[in-house]
């Protein structure tokens, strides 16, 4: 399982989670708190972020890096590099897990700013993310990044047209900068968490019961896996589930 000496997996590598106040994006942060990971955090809600720094600390990791940064602010993407790069040289993990639904409504009835808005959180700053981390996690012995997809990108429903849209372009984004990695030891993949409790599968399935859902810490172990150093895939899309039943 690629443990360390402490036997906590992560131990000593330092992990940016973005999205990283609630949901999936808080649920990767305390399993990688839990494996030792060195965790630099990022989203727009300081309170969810000291939130979640808390149960970081409660896990006994070191208190995590908290950055209250509007994901869509390319240039605060930019300085937050340059300062992982001044603190720590490098970059072993990359969690793009900021994302936004929009509005869910016919194509043709979508205003432009919601369109913008939507494939600027979903897809141009994951573009900055990349392009701002790609340096840092060449700098790793075994750089890993993970972004969140969704069947969304795959299945194209109705009335979804600017997340779809957004989350086919992130996998196509993510798929061919895999592709230039090869050569390297960083490893890039798409990860499809799958239905969970989190407050977006709540406004996209308002009559859905919650209850009925696993929570996003059902699936954190997959983070986890694709974190590690020892693996070895890359360009993938993965389901989470399918992971974690070994059929993956």
């Amino acid at each position: 399982m690629n443990e360390t000496a402490s036997g906590r997996r992560l131990e000593g590598r330092v992990a940016l989670v973005t999205g990283a106040s609630r949901g999936v994006g808080a649920a990767v942060a305390r399993a990688y708190a839990a494996e030792g990971a060195q965790l630099i955090l990022v989203a727009r809600t300081v309170g969810g972020l000291e939130e979640v720094d808390d149960a970081v600390r409660a896990a006994g990791a070191p208190a995590a890096t908290l950055v209250p940064l509007d994901i869509t602010d390319g240039p605060g993407i930019d300085r937050l590099g340059g300062a992982i790069f001044e603190r720590h040289g490098r970059l072993d993990v990359l969690v793009g897990n900021a994302a936004s639904l929009g509005t869910l409504t016919p194509a043709s009835h979508l205003k432009p700013e919601t369109w913008d808005q939507t494939l600027a959180i979903n897809l141009t700053a994951n573009w900055r993310l990349i392009r701002s981390m790609d340096p840092l996690l060449r700098q790793s012995q075994a750089g890993r990044a993970i972004f969140v997809t969704s069947r969304a990108s795959l299945a194209a429903p109705p009335y979804w047209a600017a997340y779809a849209a957004s989350k086919a372009a992130l996998d196509a984004l993510v798929t061919s900068w895999a592709g230039e990695l090869n050569k390297t030891a960083v490893k890039a993949n798409l990860l499809d968490p799958g239905k969970l409790r989190t407050a977006m599968r709540a406004r996209a399935f308002p009559g859905e019961d919650p209850e009925t859902l696993d929570s996003p810490d059902a699936v954190a172990e997959a983070f986890v896996r694709l974190a590690l150093p020892l693996w070895e895939q890359n360009g993938a899309r993965i389901v989470a589930r399918e992971l974690l039943a070994g059929s993956c």
